[in-house]
């Protein structure tokens, strides 16, 4: 009975241990991650028509610039949640622009930007812009400048275009690299339910044993 007692004991510990830690790590990877299909080009050539994006769940206020970011559309005739790029955050000076040509380039707080994404290295093509970025709002753009509705025409909502940081629902990550410590321990977890089953199963299979009275011996004829 002590064999039977410590192989369920196992069997308790380590199959409900296991199902817990699959079920905690899977909830929390689908509540901090989600994907998108990008619709429009305005995020080419980093981001292409068609392309299934991974975003991760965050507020506004953690995103830094560079970070592209999915976020709901200021204007009301825009539907959908939109994917740009930030360029600048509460307190930045976004201007456009330094140089002329292949050279011309968007500054902030009056260095020059690198942005090697850009749509055959067009900075803007559009039209010379200067905003002080509001504390608490983003100024945002597209890497297709002459192809992309973003801060320079959020005109109707007032703050020079620019996006309120409460807008945006996630940040565009390089896969689920950073749910890979969460995916690990739902794959432990499943091994740990995996062999409290067995116990389980190895302890029934022991009690059995234990319960099948002996056979009675052969009768001997003398």
């Amino acid at each position: 009975m002590r064999r039977v007692r410590g192989l369920a004991v196992t069997a308790w510990l380590l199959g409900p241990l296991g199902l817990v830690m699959v079920v905690g790590s899977l909830l929390y990877v689908r509540s901090v991650y989600t994907s998108v299909t990008v619709a429009g080009g305005s995020m080419a050539p980093t981001y292409t028509v068609g392309k299934r994006l991974v975003v991760e769940r965050l507020d506004g206020d953690e995103v830094r610039r560079g970070d592209v970011v999915l976020f709901e559309a200021p204007e009301p005739e825009i539907k959908g949640a939109l994917i740009k790029r930030v360029i600048g955050v509460g307190g930045d000076r976004v201007v456009c622009c330094e140089g002329s040509g292949a050279d011309e380039r968007v500054t902030v707080n009056g260095k020059p930007l690198d942005e090697p994404y850009l749509k055959d290295g067009v900075a803007d093509g559009v039209r010379p812009y200067d905003v002080k970025v509001p504390a608490g709002r983003l100024f945002l753009l597209g890497d297709y400048r002459a192809n992309s509705m973003d801060s320079r025409f959020y005109t109707s909502v007032g703050h020079q275009g620019t996006v309120a940081d409460g807008a945006v629902l996630g940040r565009v990550v390089d896969g689920f690299g950073g749910a890979l410590v969460w995916i690990s321990a739902a794959l432990v977890g499943l091994v740990l339910a995996l062999v409290g089953l067995g116990f389980g199963i190895a302890a029934l299979v022991v009690r059995r044993r234990q319960v099948v009275p002996p056979m009675p011996p052969w009768p001997v004829q003398v």
